[in-house]
């Protein structure tokens, strides 16, 4: 069953791109943008991605940490990471436990194609590592303002 609104986070999250284990105790007394994508270095994602970066210093002063998820691989979100100069955590969900956790890895059509692919969503928790907003709807040109327009 996916995670909801008033929900708490799961305790592990996950390795992040240094390989270091991120974990939900480590967050509390931060509000956490927790956002899921499907690939490293695709467009969409990459838009996402440099949406938070640029909108990163606003968010953390809003009291925000962001995280993004994909299944991509340690290695995968470093290069990532360091080709866009991302300032935040990414997790490496190779395992896909946190997307099925949170219900993102769902099924998927393009092209007239079926199949298993993770759906782009943001949750968004409080301090106490509770979700308070799930957006479905996520502008990856505007990703942080999304986030700062609808949730404050």
């Amino acid at each position: 069953m996916a995670l909801k609104i008033g929900d708490k986070l799961p305790e592990i999250l996950g390795i992040d791109a240094n390989g270091n284990q991120v974990t939900a105790s480590q967050l509390v007394g931060k509000k956490v943008v927790l956002y899921f994508y499907p690939k490293d270095n695709t467009p969409g994602c990459t838009a996402e991605a440099c949406s938070f970066s640029y909108g990163y210093a606003e968010l953390q002063k809003a009291g925000y940490e962001v995280i993004g998820v994909s299944k991509d691989s340690v290695a995968s979100h470093r290069k990532f990471a360091d080709k866009y100069s991302l300032p935040f955590t990414l997790i490496a969900d190779t395992d896909l436990s946190l997307n099925q956790a949170f219900g993102v890895w769902q099924e998927k059509k393009m092209c007239g194609r079926v199949y298993m692919g993770t759906v782009r969503t943001t949750f968004v928790a409080d301090e106490k590592g509770v979700i308070t907003h799930i957006i479905n709807k996520v502008n990856t040109k505007d990703a942080a303002n999304q986030i700062l327009n609808e949730i404050n």
